[in-house]
Protein backbone atom coordinates (compact mmCIF):
# COMPACT_ATOMS: atom_id res chain seq x y z
CA UNK A 1 0.00 0.00 0.00
CA UNK A 2 1.61 3.03 -1.48
CA UNK A 3 0.18 6.57 0.09
CA UNK A 4 1.28 9.71 -2.18
CA UNK A 5 0.88 13.33 -0.86
CA UNK A 6 -2.94 13.76 -1.59
CA UNK A 7 -3.81 10.53 0.22
CA UNK A 8 -1.56 11.73 2.84
CA UNK A 9 -2.94 15.12 3.06
CA UNK A 10 -6.66 13.88 3.15
CA UNK A 11 -6.13 12.16 6.01
CA UNK A 12 -4.33 14.91 8.13
CA UNK A 13 -7.02 17.28 6.89
CA UNK A 14 -9.98 14.79 8.06
CA UNK A 15 -7.99 14.06 11.43
CA UNK A 16 -7.76 17.30 11.99
CA UNK A 17 -11.39 18.04 11.65
CA UNK A 18 -12.23 14.71 14.29
CA UNK A 19 -9.78 15.54 16.91
CA UNK A 20 -8.83 19.54 16.44
CA UNK A 21 -5.21 21.09 16.42
CA UNK A 22 -4.60 20.93 20.23
CA UNK A 23 -5.32 17.16 19.81
CA UNK A 24 -3.13 16.00 16.96
CA UNK A 25 0.54 16.30 18.83
CA UNK A 26 -1.27 13.83 21.52
CA UNK A 27 -2.24 11.40 19.27
CA UNK A 28 0.95 11.28 17.01
CA UNK A 29 2.84 10.73 19.77
CA UNK A 30 0.92 7.84 20.84
CA UNK A 31 1.17 6.29 17.19
CA UNK A 32 5.12 6.65 17.13
CA UNK A 33 5.03 5.01 20.80
CA UNK A 34 2.62 2.31 19.97
CA UNK A 35 4.56 1.75 16.21
CA UNK A 36 7.93 1.18 18.41
CA UNK A 37 6.35 -0.94 21.06
CA UNK A 38 5.22 -3.16 18.25
CA UNK A 39 8.26 -3.25 16.59
CA UNK A 40 10.50 -4.22 19.77
CA UNK A 41 7.93 -6.51 20.39
CA UNK A 42 7.87 -7.99 17.12
CA UNK A 43 12.20 -8.26 16.95
CA UNK A 44 11.72 -9.93 20.06
CA UNK A 45 9.66 -12.92 19.07
CA UNK A 46 12.10 -13.45 15.47
CA UNK A 47 14.77 -13.25 18.33
CA UNK A 48 13.59 -16.67 20.21
CA UNK A 49 12.81 -18.21 17.17
CA UNK A 50 15.90 -18.32 16.31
Amino acid sequence: MNLGFPEMAVILLVALLLFGPRKLPELARGLGEAIREFKKGASAIHEEAR
